[in-house]
């Protein structure tokens, strides 16, 4: 499976996450050109070479009206740039509507600004369409965020996983005046994934990198096993004795399999509200499937066969939860394995409203299928089949 790894040891930036993947390209300097072209009034960038404590890498810079503006705190990302730039939600999707970019591309970008307009919406505790971005509404981070979008569709990964992110220390600069590291906005977007600090004072993952984070990683973790074939790195503005970098890593990884046990129990004598019950059970246990056959017992009894899979260090408590919520006198192990794709949830923006969609691919294989409750949702609203309104979803 073709894998990305994003390599945050000294966090993320929409600038620095764009110079890391731009060096992965053959040509970055048809990339440059392509980026000059997509129109974006008073904007210029530049893939400039930098070094940090002796590596090489890409940093990409923003100009607008010629000037490159900088962080006010400590590590030089792009949170704290324009402060007096406020745009609204509303704002933002006239500009990317008007980019020459292919739908992915603009249903990508408009994901990212959904996950930062979400969380100033809490952060604030005003409603979303009342979100005037600051420093993320300006011109230079709708590049930065634009940038990587182009550059995701390009390199076309299947699957993206990210280190644990180092978030900084400290206090930063920010439109609102001066807050805590992370930033809120960023502590909420990075809800659920792993983060830790450190001695660096400053803002080391900014709302734009952690938004772009999020909405691309299908797994946050250490380095899998995989055949690196391309690394970049995309380096920040400040110099600290660690180098100020994103790496990216490019390769191949093995689709997925994994071994399960398999834990199997005969029950004739429970009733249905029962079973119900003691299968959500197992489940709250640790269960990756639950599921029941019909099967003939003594006697010529109806009965039905339980089996339940479950990961190795989930087996004992398994065990336990069948003995406890099932009749049985008796449970039945071995050992399997499973092949499974890779999934992945997507919320998609359509002229319906937006609809959920897992996405699932690997073993040379890849699918979609769009989230029944939000096709039901849309065919009742406007008076269509759900067939009708899942080709309306496949139209480009």
């Amino acid at each position: 499976m073709r894998t990305l790894y994003l390599d945050c040891g000294m966090g993320a930036a929409g600038d620095m996450l764009a110079g890391a993947l731009a060096e992965l390209l053959p040509d970055k300097a048809a990339f440059e050109t392509e980026l000059n072209s997509l129109g974006l009034p008073g904007v210029e960038m530049k893939l400039e070479s930098r070094v940090k404590c002796g590596l090489a890498g890409t940093h990409l810079a923003v100009r607008i009206h010629g000037h490159e503006e900088h962080s006010l705190d400590a590590h030089g990302h792009d949170h704290g740039r324009h402060p007096h730039v406020h745009r609204g939600m509303g704002e933002i999707r006239e500009l990317i509507a008007a980019l020459p970019v292919s739908p992915w591309v603009r249903e990508n970008v408009l994901g990212v600004y959904r996950r930062i307009a979400q969380a100033e919406s809490k952060v604030h505790g005003v409603p979303v369409e009342q979100i005037h971005f600051h420093e993320v509404g300006s011109l230079d981070a709708v590049a930065d965020i634009t940038a990587v979008c182009l550059l995701m569709e390009k390199i076309a990964p299947q699957q993206v996983i990210v280190s644990p992110v180092h978030v900084g220390s400290g206090r930063v600069h920010c439109a609102h005046g001066i807050l805590p590291v992370p930033a809120p906005a960023t502590a909420e977007i990075l809800r659920d994934v792993p983060v830790y600090g450190g001695a660096i004072q400053g803002e080391l993952c900014t709302p734009t990198g952690a938004a772009l984070l999020k909405h691309f990683a299908a797994s946050f973790g250490d380095l899998p096993v995989m055949r690196v074939q391309e690394v970049g790195y995309g380096m920040g503005n400040k110099d600290f004795p660690i180098a100020n970098c994103v790496r990216a890593m490019l390769g191949e990884t093995a689709d997925s399999r994994e071994d399960l046990y398999e834990l199997q129990c005969n029950l004739d004598d429970m009733t249905g509200e029962e079973l119900g019950f003691a299968m959500e059970q197992l489940f709250t246990a640790g269960a990756v499937e639950v599921f029941t056959t019909p099967v003939g017992m003594k006697k010529s009894r109806p009965g039905v066969l339980l089996t339940a899979l479950c990961r190795e260090d989930r087996r004992e408590a398994l065990v336990k939860a069948i003995f406890r919520h099932t009749s049985t006198l008796g449970i039945r192990e071995s050992r399997c394995r499973r092949y499974v794709l890779h999934r992945e949830n997507q919320t998609l923006h359509t002229p319906y409203g937006e609809v959920s969609c897992k996405r699932a691919r690997g073993w040379g294989v890849s699918r979609r299928k769009y989230e029944y409750e939000d096709l039901a949702r849309i065919a009742r609203e406007k008076d269509l089949s759900i067939s009708q309104v899942r080709e309306a979803m496949e139209k480009p």
